[in-house]
Formats: structure tokens, sequence, C-alpha cells
């Protein structure tokens, strides 16, 4: 019987060992994108605790008082949306929540046209023109419905574990880091890993920076546009628009539905302002996003484009959000242990190199 030398047999069991580590990730998908958006709300969250933890009079060398004082004026922040946006919404969700099913059966019976178009004032061939539309799409809706029903659950319950879990990597995330480098590294390589996580934690902080320059650019655009057109409360759906920005393809869809709602409702130029978002959804996608992309991240804005792509085909909403940072962290580590052996630094050393965005200096 052949039995296979040890460095086949090591190739073999390396090769094992990745499979079963993709399997147990792809098995355990749905709390690996948990974790992630956790990493990333906690990047977001960290310039805020760092700003506090700065101009702070006490407790500057703790971190876990700052955290709460960064959540604390983020529910103040939110609370006082809400309420800008929807004086009333204590008194109508619990009514709204009990008239989803008629409404759904409205919407997928076609009953709804009739009711729209004696509200606004349409004509009786093009209110039974989308009564027809949606009559002959009624099972689509209705699969659509259902699939929102069973995913609601998941969704609300991450956006309550995200935050949770963020204040752990915000607390304790370098000690984290270092003990993973302790688990991996030997005492050869131990500085190049330390200078990968260095590397690493630069490239996410500048995908959350790129993330919050779009929502800083539909924050102002969607004012500015609302402020023209003379919508009300044209700065608190414009502050909306900027903070859905960070959610990618059913933000927008929100934002939308909320804005021309809101101009339906109170009789503002509102297909005005549709055209102007659909012009401006085009300009986000297709020249915008993936410049600000490419330049935080320094890849090329094709580039950029085909990932969110590709993310989207294989991964959905998840996808397009997860597909820019995975691919930055890959180019980070591919440009790390690419390099020629000359260019590593020495074990055990430290080399500091200044950030060419901020030009903070970070271990390399």
């Amino acid at each position: 019987m052949v039995t296979p030398d040890r460095r086949t047999a090591s190739v073999l069991l390396t090769i094992l060992l990745f499979a079963l580590v993709l399997g147990i990730l792809y098995i355990a998908r749905a709390v690996v994108v948990i974790f992630a958006f956790s990493i990333l709300f906690a990047y977001l969250i960290d310039p805020i605790v760092r700003f506090l933890q700065r101009h702070s009079l006490l407790f500057k060398n703790l971190r876990g008082p700052h955290i709460l004082e960064a959540y604390l004026a983020l529910i103040v922040v939110s609370l006082v949306l809400a309420h800008g946006l929807f004086p009333n919404f204590r008194k109508d969700a619990g009514r709204a929540l009990s008239t989803i099913p008629a409404i759904s059966n409205k919407v997928s019976s076609g009953e709804i046209a009739n009711n729209l178009g004696s509200n606004l004032g349409w004509a009786d061939e093009r209110a039974a023109q989308i009564r027809t539309f949606l009559e002959r799409h009624r099972s689509n809706i209705d699969h659509a419905v259902e699939e929102t029903e069973r995913a609601a659950p998941v969704v609300f319950g991450a956006i309550l574990v995200i935050p949770i879990l963020a204040i752990f990597f915000l607390a304790d995330g370098e000690a984290l880091v270092n003990q993973i480098i302790h688990l991996v590294a030997t005492k050869e390589n131990h500085g190049v890993w330390e200078s990968l996580a260095g590397e690493l934690h630069v490239a996410f902080q500048h995908y959350i920076r790129a993330k919050v320059i779009l929502g800083g650019l539909s924050l102002l655009y969607c004012s500015t546009a609302m402020l023209i057109l003379r919508f009300p409360n044209a700065i608190l759906l414009g502050i909306l628009a900027g903070i859905l920005e960070f959610i990618p393809v059913a933000g927008w869809m929100i934002a939308l539905a909320t804005i021309v709602t809101a101009g339906l409702l109170t009789h503002s130029h509102w297909i005005w302002m549709l055209a102007l978002l659909g012009l401006w959804r085009i300009l986000m996608d297709y020249a915008i996003a993936p410049r600000v992309m490419g330049r935080e991240l320094e890849i090329h804005p094709l580039l950029a484009i085909f990932t969110i792509m590709v993310g989207g085909a294989v991964g959905g909403i998840v996808g397009i959000y997860l597909s820019v940072p995975t691919v930055a962290a890959l180019r980070v580590i591919y440009r790390r242990f690419a390099r020629p052996p000359m260019e590593l630094p020495v074990p055990g050393s430290f080399i500091q190199t200044p950030d060419p965005k901020t030009g903070n200096s970070v271990v390399a």
C-alpha cells in the first residue's frame, strides 16, 4: 500500500481544513453576516466615541462611559427624527399594523386601484388598467407578502442584535484582535500579522468614511430639492434619506416612498420630486458612489460597480453592502502576502507608515 509523503499529507490536510471552514461559514452564514454588520456599525460609531473621549473632562482613559454617551445621543436623535416625521406614531402604529392584512388583500385583488382612483381623481380607464395589472400579478404579490412576513422577525431581531454586538467590538476590539494575532501568529511572523491587522483597520475606516460621504451628499441633495419644491419637513426628510443611504437598495426605496408619499398627501410637487430622485439615483449608482468608493479604497470605479453587481447577484442586499469591504480586505491581504520577502518588515519590528488618506501613522 502506497502512503503519501509528509508534504502531500500536509497539503491534503490543509485543503480539508479549508473546506471544513468554508462549510461551517456557509452553514452559519446568517451569524457571520450579523457579526460583519456589527463590526461595520462599530466602525461607524467609533469616531463619535473617540471624539467624546478626547473632549471629555472625566474618564478619558475609559471607553465604556463614552460608548454609552454615543448610544444615548443616537437614540435621542432617532427619537427626535421619528417624532418630527411621525408625530402621531404612538397612536397610529397599532392601527396601521392591524390594517396591513387588509391593505395587502386590496393590493393583490386590485381593489386599491379603485380607492386611489376615487381619492386622486383618476379616470375610470386608468384605474381599470392598474386594477387589471394587479390582478394579473396577484400570485407574485401574495408571494412577496409571505416572504416579507417571514423575513420581518429575522430582520427586526438582527436590527436589535447588531448594535449590542457592536458595543463589545467598540469596548474590546483591540484586545480581541491581539488575541487572534497571538493565536494564529508565530514568533517569526508576528509583526507581519500586526501589520496586516493595521492595514485592514485603515481599509474599513475608509469604507465607512465613503458611506458617510455618500449619506451626506444624499442629505444635501434631497433637502435642497424639497426646500425648492416647498415640501413639508424638508430637512427631516432629507436627514432620513441620508441615513437610509447606508442601506443598499431597500434604503433608497424606503426614502423615495416616504418622500413621495409625503408630497402626495400634502399636495406638493411630488411628480417633480420623483423625477429628481430618479435622476439622483442614476448619478449616485453609476457616477458618484463608484468614484467615492474608488478614491477611498483605491480601487477603480468600474471595479467598484462590478463588485457591487456581483455582490447583488450572489447575496442580494447583504451581498451589495458587504461586497466592497470584502474586496478591499482581499486586496489588502493579497498586497501584504504577495510582496517580495525584502519588503516585509523584520519579524518583531514595527514600521510607522503614513496613511495616504488621513496622514496618520499606521503599523506596517
